[in-house]
């Protein structure tokens, strides 16, 4: 789990690495070394701000599938993670020419994108950016990869989406422990921009398994090759499979401590914290962390944690000191509140204030403190829009720059770097866009209008010479526009390649493109944006719950009342019940419902296990999009 992309760490970095994530080794070695190394990082521990948390097994495994349930904790600057890690084996030194390390790795900065890797001798990393169509911060998924002397593949909820079977998987021959671990690492460009005001984050684990590689005497896993060894339910800490850790290592922000392991209501919550309130608790209520225009008519306000329904679309909570909020509707993300707005006067300076009581979810919610924040003003590109991805100013190509949630119109998430050729590129009569490039892209974004737009992608293969040796898969707007794309394949060495897109469709202020590798580095030359016309529909549809909620009956009510509520497609459904002050008092997920009329019915005492008092209570059906809320009147 050390920083991605370090080709090769200082020598302090790689003894930390060694004391603490292989110290087994080093004790074996010399009483004296390791007492001096020890009083060496043992100051740089004791010197970091903040605390994660690790949970590994005792024992190594050889092969196998592992599974988990896993509930990310959703914050920029931050990883949640599972994977697997060879520490060295009792009397041997551990170097990075022995790497072995299977990771799955939950950016936070993200909400559609799972980070697969394997990682081979000498720290060489073979890295896929899996595009979800759900957030995973929002809900439990299933993840899960095999390791076999074959191939590794990894799955999320059942399926499997990725997999590789290159050279490099014959050098996994280590066993390795599965871990799991919450750090903020010391690398902005991987995991985004650190805050200390997302402080603090959860990562929530419902169960953990291991199946054991038994091909021929299987009955679980691809073509039936594993066999269930164990599972966990994260009812407790069993120490005598599990231990917690307390090192650290190079490029991590953080100390791992015991405490910040957590074990509540059959879930494994590990911490990340500040260095004095350790564990699962949080004191601290939302902040703003950034606000801005996305159209004339709306300003959209990005929470540092998600927040209550309630509280968060109450337009009283915010005050414009340039023009009116009209409403406020809490996004799917729950971190993201739409104000809509009229009377603005670009022209000054815009400031919203954020008054106090927006409550967080936490068991016990945090209120918000008032605070005030400047709304910066989206500035409209002009179409054709040129960017040079990689390089400077060029005739009407404008200079890349990496996006970022604050002040960005535009830009690239995540990169290794830039590789620049001198060599003329064929094809094209521009030739400095095709000789620059980023590698290790994992999205490009741009601010927009809503509407429709066409989209091309610039690509020259000017390092490899053969076919497959990097290949990749685009998305646009979550849509697989280019499978397997190789450029090389399409067009040779040091040749142009134009990708067209058509028809991309915007609803909330973003062309989102993502690329995936299948085989080597994804990487991107340049991109033309163009404005096609409206979409003709003024909501976005992917922000709207398609259904519609009928108010109980009876109303008021004594005892039971049932909800009615109509589906135009199938959704996952929770029902909950909310009091005047915010407070939950009753949840339950519904399941997968199909469309069409649905019926549910609640009983105020039997199902929240005491005698409500009379009054009025909040109820909503949340689905995976939105939700949507109406009262109803107890009367005991």
């Amino acid at each position: 789990m050390e920083q991605r992309g370090e080709i090769a760490a200082s020598p302090f970095c790689v003894l930390n690495n060694i004391l603490f994530h292989k110290n087994k080794l080093i004790m074996k070695k010399s009483l004296l070394l390791f007492l001096f190394c020890l009083l060496i990082t043992s100051s740089v521990h004791s010197e970091k701000k903040y605390k994660g948390a690790e949970y590994r097994t005792k024992e190594s495994f050889l092969y196998g599938r592992f599974e988990a349930s896993i509930k990310s904790a959703g914050k920029e600057g931050m990883t949640t993670t599972m994977f697997t890690y060879f520490d060295g084996l009792p009397g041997d030194d551990w170097t990075s020419s022995k790497w072995n390390e299977i990771d799955i790795e939950i950016m936070g900065r993200y909400n559609n994108d799972v980070q697969f890797n394997t990682i081979t001798h000498g720290q060489t990393n073979h890295v896929r950016h899996q595009y979800v169509n759900f957030d995973p911060a929002l809900d439990y998924h299933i993840y899960a990869f095999e390791w076999t002397p074959d191939y590794v593949a990894w799955f999320i909820d059942g399926l499997e989406v990725y997999r590789q079977t290159g050279e490099h998987i014959q050098q996994l021959t280590r066993a390795q422990k599965f871990m799991f671990n919450i750090w903020n690492p010391n690398n902005e460009s991987w995991v985004g921009v650190w805050r200390e005001e997302i402080l603090p984050a959860f990562g929530l684990y419902d169960w953990a398994a291991y199946y054991e590689y038994k091909p021929g005497e299987g009955n679980y896993g691809s073509e039936n090759n594993f066999k269930f060894a164990w599972k966990d339910e994260f009812d407790f800490w069993d120490e005598s499979r599990w231990d917690r850790a307390t090192h650290t290592f190079g490029g991590n922000q953080c100390d791992f401590l015991p405490d910040n392991i957590v074990f509540k209501d059959g879930k494994m919550i590990l911490c990340l914290t500040n260095n004095t309130d350790i564990g699962y608790t949080d004191k601290v209520g939302p902040s703003v962390i950034s606000a801005r225009t996305y159209a004339t008519d709306k300003i959209l306000v990005f929470f540092s944690e998600q927040v209550d329904k309630i509280t968060a679309e109450n337009k009283a909570k915010y005050v414009l000191t340039n023009g009116q909020i009209t409403s406020a509707s809490l996004m799917s993300d729950k971190r993201t509140v739409e104000l809509a707005v009229s009377g603005i006067n670009f022209s000054s300076t815009i400031s919203l204030i954020i008054l106090n009581g927006i409550k967080d979810l936490y068991d016990t919610p945090n209120g918000s403190a008032s605070h005030a924040r400047t709304v910066k003003v989206t500035q409209q590109i002009t179409f054709p829009f040129k960017v040079n991805v990689g390089g400077d100013i060029y005739q009407d190509f404008v200079k890349d720059r990496e996006f970022t949630t604050d002040t960005s119109e535009f830009g690239f998430m995540e990169k290794w770097g830039v590789f620049e050729e001198t060599d003329p590129i064929a094809n094209t009569d521009d030739d400095i866009i095709f000789q620059t490039n980023v590698f290790h892209i994992t999205k490009y974004i741009v601010r927009v209008p809503n509407g429709k737009y066409s989209v091309q992608l610039l690509f020259s293969e000017n390092q490899n010479t053969s076919a497959g040796t990097r290949v990749m898969d685009i998305y646009a707007q979550g849509n697989l526009v280019f499978d397997n794309l190789d450029v090389y394949s399409e067009a040779g060495l040091n040749s142009a390649l134009i990708k067209s897109i058509s028809n991309i469709e915007v609803y909330n202020g973003l062309i989102d493109i993502h690329f995936a590798a299948e085989v080597g580095a994804t990487f991107l030359h340049g991109i033309i944006i163009d404005y096609i016309g409206p979409t003709g529909i003024k909501e976005e549809p992917k922000l709207q719950l398609n259904y519609q909620i009928d108010q109980n009956y009876p109303n008021p009510f004594n005892g039971s009342t049932k909800i009615k509520y109509s589906l135009l497609q199938p959704d996952e459904i929770t029902f909950n019940v909310y009091d005047l002050l915010g407070r939950k008092i009753y949840s339950k997920y519904l399941g997968y419902v199909n469309a069409g009329l649905n019926q549910f019915t609640w009983n105020s005492q039997s199902d929240v296990g005491t005698k409500l008092s009379s009054g009025v209570y909040f109820y909503f059906i949340e689905g995976k999009q939105r939700s949507e809320t109406k009262k109803l009147m107890l009367l005991n």
